[in-house]
């Protein structure tokens, strides 16, 4: 690919994965409670969601979720749901202060679920996949769109799995001030308010 197209791709792009939305607010707090180790392995789960969700927009197959108003609507609802559910979990989450050697794989496997269905349930993500990454594809180029597009979302991938690993050492390095209950109290409560607010975002957007 065109270097120059790629020093415009990194940065936008980075910018997208940095921006502090549910999953990484998740990355975060998973990192605080269970560990960096735990909040990057669970990431896979998110990865996994857009990864499915580049290959949707790479076949075209976002535009039925574009042009179908009841589809659109329908995963929005389920997203919005699953994030008050979190919500509510947080907020009335156990305080008590345990040590964090508490990663098992079954816990592992929970969180990435819960990463999964939280990108999942988003449907703007996939418009941003359709909107963002074609702006990147040279038609004009002799290595085919599919190709490229293979390779701008390996890219993406790659960038938001910095991203995950980012969020995830904040919240580990901020393990250390959440030591006594009324400091884990605040900032599970303040986690469960900016994820409720995540899902009245989700609530209020639109297909374009």
């Amino acid at each position: 690919m065109d270097l120059s197209l790629l020093a415009l791709f990194v940065p936008a792009c980075f910018a997208l994965n940095m921006a502090p939305g549910p999953n990484n607010l998740l990355s975060l707090n998973n990192a605080s409670r269970y560990g960096l180790r735990t909040a990057c392995v669970a990431g896979v789960g998110r990865l996994l969601a857009f990864a499915a969700m580049i290959m949707l927009a790479a076949m075209g197959l976002a535009v039925v979720l574009y042009t179908s108003e009841y589809l659109f609507l329908s995963i929005k609802l389920l997203g919005a749901a699953y994030l008050f559910y979190i919500a509510w979990q947080l907020w009335r989450a156990p305080v008590a202060v345990a040590p964090v050697k508490r990663e098992c794989r079954t816990s592992t496997l929970r969180l990435a679920r819960q990463e999964f269905l939280v990108a999942a349930g988003n449907p703007k993500a996939i418009l941003i996949f359709t909107a963002f990454l074609p702006q990147f594809v040279q038609v004009s180029s002799p290595v085919p769109v599919s190709e490229q597009f293979a390779w701008l979302g390996g890219l993406f991938l790659l960038l938001e799995w910095a991203a995950i690993a980012l969020y995830g050492w904040l919240g580990a390095y901020l393990q250390r001030w959440f030591n006594q209950p009324a400091s884990r109290r605040v900032f599970n409560r303040a986690s469960a308010t900016l994820l409720a607010c995540a899902g009245l975002g989700l609530l209020a957007a639109r297909r374009a």
